[in-house]
């Protein structure tokens, strides 16, 4: 039989057939310029072999090594954070996942999804890593999906959104985080050996202390134009969680996902968890080319309406506050008129009988019209602005209630509240259960009937005060541990039916300032209010922060009265984002009132370059007493420039500012815009032709030594 054997094998190999071991599975998720790439090991578990610059020959990939498993399990052979943690009704905590199977098709042009299904090969439990990579921007997206048919309920204890492996010799993060009215601020730190854990336990108003992004750098510390960079958020208005990892071989582990504090789930046999979608981007230009791919991501990909343009308003919120009745409304809708904003907007205060909206101590929850302030209704208001051929909009904090209020004294099972504990109120106010599908109806029924009675409203500020104290649903009673997820799925089933009946309303996404700040809300709302604090020189920093995440159509911004800066300088600032004013304007002078229609009439005409184009960070206010960012068409043939003088020190040396996101070759006339009424430009560079390679190797002088002083100048190809 021996001698059989050894005859066929030399016949294989005399007839040059060779027996090739089977070639181990090899999953590529691209984009145009990252390549995020698996392999199937020996074992038959998944890892993770590489994550940067895309790599075109798959012949390369063989000499990879691994830098990680894809979906971590508890329980086995690791002794790091795992991506996910279950335990089984046996009593077993343990969990290995094995590769099944994968698939990838084009969701549409230049979007391919891939799915991955990994299943344990003792317990019927399966997990499926959802990955959708979009070409053109360099976004990946990433999910998973968890389901078992055990007999009984398991618990999850902990279930990533995201599990990425990074190595380099040194890791620095940058993390956003500050409080109210002081939101998004930045702080660069390197990482080492241990965790370090980015996440919040605040439920509703979720991101008040730290905002749900983040920035990585390898080998060094982010920079605008060079490195590489990760750029990552989650889509979860919600509690979250980032927990960076540096092993014993300083590798880096990265996991998303929502925080398991106090969430324990169990998952009923057959019934799929879904984590939310990790978003991220790699750039080995810096943060800049990162930026500018999230932007272009949400634009075309995930922000409501993210195509068309946004409503410039007036509110009345900072001038009048809680006082105000019907013929001062009409007053300042006139001043939007005479300012030529598309929209008045009503704030706070209009509502409640019993307990009149006159303070934030009572009435909200009781959405009907206070008769004393407004006896003809919301519906003159609406009739009114319509006269004036302007929009009208309003403000809702519907998921929120006073228990001095009518609504609380009837359903107070609708409270979160803990039971035989004295409450505890935020802001005098509690949150609504979310999770309870009476309040859902209630909460639609908010936008519904004001949009039934008064089809002419056009706008909602959505608002969202309080995080959730007093942390305890009547509605899931013995499921309390399931009380941060439900509330959240119970808000989206609400906004998903606001979205489908009525889907060309805008809506801003308001949370007492940043507290909501995510692109899985984005979906249902235009814009956000980034921050209460609209302090011009505070904003710089403020929509600094959210703009490396979010383009400048999002990031809603007011000209007020905070800060007593010139109106030139709040308004030049307000531009940078979506503008919209929150003062009387018959309070300015003449002069500034015709600056500001002005104002209003240039932002329409640029905003296909503000709100369409690129952006281009060009002098960062934390490294130093200036700000300077720029927005260019695709075609790099018209750009604005925003330029701020801080508070700078005396006779400071001042350099000449490099442009960036212009075309070297083609010839460009700058002019300063924006200006008040008689004055004129002290810039040099005013009225003059450059080429593209002289703006961006030389630069312009556009920077002084005087306070709260700004400069826009527009760029046109000649």
């Amino acid at each position: 039989m021996k001698k059989y054997f050894v005859f066929i094998i030399s016949m294989l190999f005399a007839a040059n057939i060779v027996v090739k071991a089977q070639e181990p599975t090899v999953i590529s998720i691209t984009t145009d310029n990252t390549s995020l790439i698996y392999r199937v090991g020996g074992n038959g578990r998944l890892y993770q072999i590489y994550l940067g610059k895309r790599l075109n020959h798959s012949a390369d990939l063989a000499h990879l090594g691994n830098q990680g498993e894809a979906y971590l399990t508890h329980g086995m052979e690791d002794y790091f954070e795992p991506a996910i943690h279950i335990l089984h009704n046996d009593g077993n905590p343990s969990l290995l996942l094995k590769y099944v199977s994968h698939e990838t098709k084009q969701a549409q042009q230049h979007v391919n999804e891939t799915v991955i299904t990994l299943k344990d090969d003792k317990y019927p439990v399966e997990v499926k890593l959802h990955f959708t990579a979009y070409a053109k921007t360099d976004v990946i997206t990433e999910y998973a999906e968890i389901t078992h048919s055990e007999k009984k309920p398991v618990t999850l204890y902990k279930y990533a959104s995201s599990l990425l492996h990074l190595s380099a010799n040194q890791y620095f993060l940058t993390e956003f985080a500050g409080d109210w009215a002081h939101e998004a601020m930045m702080t660069e730190t390197p990482l080492a050996f241990g965790k370090k854990i980015l996440d919040t336990k605040l439920g509703s108003r979720a991101d008040m202390f730290c905002s749900p992004f983040f920035i990585v750098a390898l080998n060094g510390k982010a920079q605008e134009q060079a490195g590489d960079v990760v750029l990552g958020t989650i889509g979860w208005t919600g509690n979250y969680r980032f927990t960076f990892e540096i092993d014993q071989y300083n590798k880096l582990r990265l996991l998303s996902g929502i925080n398991p504090y106090a969430s324990e789930y169990g998952l009923q046999p057959g019934e799929t968890f879904r984590t939310p979608d990790f978003y991220f981007t790699f750039s080995s230009s810096g943060t800049g080319r990162a930026s500018r791919n999230f932007h272009s991501w949400a634009r075309r990909y995930q922000l409501k309406d993210g195509d068309q343009p946004r409503l410039t308003l007036l509110n009345n919120w900072e001038a009048t506050y809680f006082d105000f009745n019907e013929e001062k409304l009409l007053t300042i809708m006139d001043e939007a008129v005479k300012l030529g904003v598309d929209m008045f907007l009503l704030d706070d205060g209009w509502f409640g009988n019993k307990y009149p909206r006159s303070s934030d101590r009572q009435g909200l929850g009781d959405w009907e019209v206070t008769r004393d302030k407004l006896p003809n209704g919301v519906g003159k208001l609406v009739e009114e602005a319509a006269k004036r051929n302007i929009k009208f909009g309003i403000w809702i904090e519907p998921e929120m209630v006073n228990p001095k209020s009518e609504l609380y004294e009837k359903h107070k099972d609708w409270v979160i509240t803990l039971p035989n504990r004295d409450e505890y109120y935020f802001r005098n106010q509690l949150v609504l259960d979310m999770s309870n599908p009476q309040v859902q109806d209630y909460v639609f029924s908010i936008v519904d009937n004001l949009l039934t009675a008064y089809p002419g409203i056009a706008y909602f500020k959505w608002d969202c005060n309080s995080p959730i104290t007093n942390i305890y649903s009547p509605y899931l009673k013995m499921k309390q541990s399931h009380i941060y997820i439900e509330h959240v799925r119970g808000l989206y089933k609400v906004l998903e039916r606001v979205k489908n009946k009525y889907p060309k309303v805008p809506m801003m996404l308001c949370s007492g300032g940043g507290g909501r700040t995510d692109y899985e809300a984005l979906k249902y709302f235009t814009e956000f209010w980034p921050s209460d604090n609209t302090d011009a020189v505070e904003r710089i920093f403020i929509q600094w922060g959210f703009g490396y995440f979010f383009p400048s159509k999002t990031l809603s911004a007011h000209v007020t009265t905070w800060g007593k800066q010139p109106v030139k300088f709040r308004t030049d600032v307000a531009m940078m984002g979506k503008l919209g004013f929150d003062i009387r304007i018959h309070e300015l002078k003449d002069d500034e009132q015709v600056y500001c229609r002005n104002a209003v009439a240039n932002y329409r005409r640029l905003a296909p370059v503000i709100s369409e184009g690129d952006q281009y960070r060009l002098q960062s206010p934390y490294d130093g007493d200036h700000a300077a960012v720029l927005f260019a068409d695709t075609s790099k043939s018209h750009a604005v420039l925003f330029t701020f003088d801080l508070h700078p020190r005396y006779r400071e040396n001042i350099q000449p500012l490099k442009l960036s996101g212009l075309q070297a070759d083609k010839m460009y006339k700058t002019e300063e815009i924006n200006m008040l009424p008689g004055s004129r430009s002290r810039l040099q560079c005013h009225g003059k032709t450059y080429s593209g390679e002289y703006l961006m190797t030389v630069g312009i002088n556009v920077f002084s030594s005087s306070h709260t002083v700004s400069h826009v100048i527009e760029i046109s190809e000649e």
